[in-house]
């Protein structure tokens, strides 16, 4: 039987646009990403309308702590606005499009060498998109190329880490290790395989940091061995991994990789799509964790999120390969990638972070931050903190012993119909998830102009609401 769909009447009404509307008129018409169904028949979602600094303020009128920079990209908080948006300006009045397909324009060119200054050495060629998901893509088809130039046409495999989040489009979702988002939309790209994350906490007990870098490293090595070498086309991996909760690496990690990538002629690319522009106290992640990549993907931070915008940077080695392969370019094209309003709205925003050092608050305060978080495994649901800069997770158990969730509610029913609602009721924006091993994570990544006193603030509201919600589980 056929499910008829109705529509609304041909007349429609006059648009309201009264504040108080709002939540109701996004139910109706704004579809929102990754949001539960009920969101749409139920209690309205907060419509937020003004920030400032770190904090911003719904129609409602109230007021929220911002500790999860929007989605892990207002790097320079709220308060630039005005400042980013004259760059903004300037540029629409000057040239508000033109394309990077076989031209360039200030902006765009401005944007690519100071990213190449800033960026590790030996990355120098830059190429623009519009956000993670797209740099990714764009990396994966280069990578491709690059090989195919090489006479390698073997290799189109790629691996990538479990638990991992790479984006939401063919190749991007092909790479990431959440399985709860990919198995709907499977087949995708072929060749995608994944390898261990750099997860911790639940180890052995006894196991040193060395031994589990070993085993680390030995899986890669046994996995490229059984997919066969000649095969194998690219290594992705972020610096420092987001999902699975702020997985920091052992030490010799990423050393072990990039020997590994030599070793066996693998193309490794550092997705710094969170961990870019500052977030660990660096311009980049890999410099922080000595990653040595081939290709860095970024975006969010790049421009705070003022406008869409991404990229990748690449060595021009690979670069020239492709260049002067069968092909005589880079077989890839995006109608915004590298627009000149979101490049100087990028320009505009590195200079922001370079005047107000920007990163140099989060080199100041990222002990003091951990350690008022670390406080808080003192509360009897907090089992781990772990994170770097100013990305940090805390993982809530049940059973400190075990280190495990074991409680009647389930970690679900948790995480939605506790832990969520009662994070947004403390004014406390963050993501409150359910990792891939089942247990409740609370994740922070707020502007990198977050000083002490907010932190404070934070970590105090945190003890409060996790106090009370202790005696409501059982």
């Amino acid at each position: 039987m056929t499910e008829t769909i109705e529509s609304p009447t041909s007349s429609a009404p006059a648009t309201d646009w009264s504040m108080g509307d709002l939540g109701r008129l996004a139910q109706r018409h704004l579809i929102m990403s990754f949001t539960a169904g009920s969101v749409y028949t139920e209690v309205p979602p907060p419509v937020m309308v003004r920030g400032e600094g770190s904090r911003l303020w719904d129609t409602e009128g109230h007021e929220y702590i911002d500790a999860l920079a929007g989605l892990f990209c207002v790097n320079v908080g709220y308060s630039f606005g005005a400042e980013i948006g004259e760059a903004v300006r300037d540029q629409m009045a000057q040239l508000p499009y033109y394309t990077n397909w076989g031209a360039a324009h200030p902006p765009a060119v401005k944007l690519a060498a100071k990213i190449a200054e800033l960026a590790p050495r030996g990355l120098d060629r830059v190429y623009f998109t519009s956000g993670g998901g797209e740099s990714n893509e764009a990396a994966v088809k280069l990578i491709r190329q690059y090989h195919q130039a090489r006479g390698e046409h073997a290799r189109i495999k790629f691996l990538s880490r479990r638990a991992a989040y790479h984006g939401t489009s063919y190749a991007a979702l092909s790479l990431n290790g959440m399985t709860n988002l990919r198995k709907q939309f499977e087949p995708l790209m072929y060749g995608s395989r994944h390898i261990a994350n750099s997860k911790r906490y639940k180890r052995p007990a006894g196991e040193t940091e060395r031994q589990f870098t070993e085993l680390l490293l030995n899986e890669i090595e046994t996995l490229i061995a059984q997919e066969g070498p000649d095969t194998v086309a690219g290594i992705f991996l972020e610096p420092l991994q987001n999902a699975g909760g702020s997985l920091v690496p052992p030490a010799g990690y990423h050393e072990g990789v990039r020997e590994i990538c030599d070793r066996y002629g693998i193309v490794l690319v550092a997705d710094e799509v969170i961990c870019g522009f500052g977030r660990l106290g660096e311009w980049f992640g890999s410099t922080r964790f000595n990653v040595q990549p081939d290709i860095i993907t970024f975006a969010k931070g790049v421009s705070s999120a003022h406008v869409p915008l991404g990229g990748m940077i690449t060595k021009s080695a690979i670069l020239d390969a492709v260049n002067n392969g069968p092909d005589g370019m880079y077989l890839h094209g995006l109608t915004f990638g590298g627009h000149p309003v979101a490049c100087a709205a990028g320009l505009a925003n590195i200079e922001v972070m370079e005047r107000e050092d920007v990163l140099g608050n989060v080199k100041r305060n990222e002990a003091y931050f951990r350690a008022q978080l670390d406080t808080l495994l003192n509360e009897r649901l907090v089992g781990d903190v772990r994170g770097v800069g100013y990305h940090y997770s805390l993982e809530l158990v049940t059973d400190k012993e075990r280190r495990t969730w074991t409680a009647e509610t389930t970690a679900n029913d948790f995480v939605s119909g506790m832990l969520q609602p009662a994070l947004l009721e403390a004014g406390i924006l963050c993501r409150a998830a359910v990792d891939h091993e089942g247990a409740p994570l609370i994740q922070f990544s707020p502007p990198l102009v977050f000083g002490r006193d907010d932190i404070d603030e934070l970590v105090g509201r945190l003890r409060r609401l996790l106090g009370e919600l202790t005696a409501r589980v059982r």
